[in-house]
């Protein structure tokens, strides 16, 4: 009897313990890990939209316009004339269409 107590209140421990854990990690889930996967699916998108042309800001702030791509780098026309070759992963923003007005 006293053996089957005991056990009871070890598993209510257990379970007291077990359940906080579980809750942090579905919370962690949805502020920390889900929003990234999201932004970094709807990068990969924009990248892949981009075509020759198409003016763009990378992420170190250089305003250019794309004259020429490759499987993982843009080759981007800055001010001057001068061409600067970027990895795809340092575009940031597709300034084409935020300069577009919207209706």
């Amino acid at each position: 009897m006293t053996s089957t107590v005991l056990l009871q209140a070890a598993g209510n421990q257990l379970t007291g313990m077990v359940i906080p854990m579980v809750l942090i990690m579905i919370v962690f889930y949805f502020f920390m890990i889900r929003p990234q996967v999201k932004k970094a699916k709807d990068h990969k998108k924009l990248v892949e939209e981009l075509k020759i042309g198409d003016k763009i800001v990378t992420t170190a702030g250089i305003h250019g316009k794309i004259v020429g791509n490759n499987d993982t780098t843009f080759l981007i026309e800055v001010e001057g004339g001068t061409k600067i070759r970027f990895d795809k992963t340092a575009i940031s923003l597709d300034a084409t269409k935020a300069a577009a007005p919207k209706a």
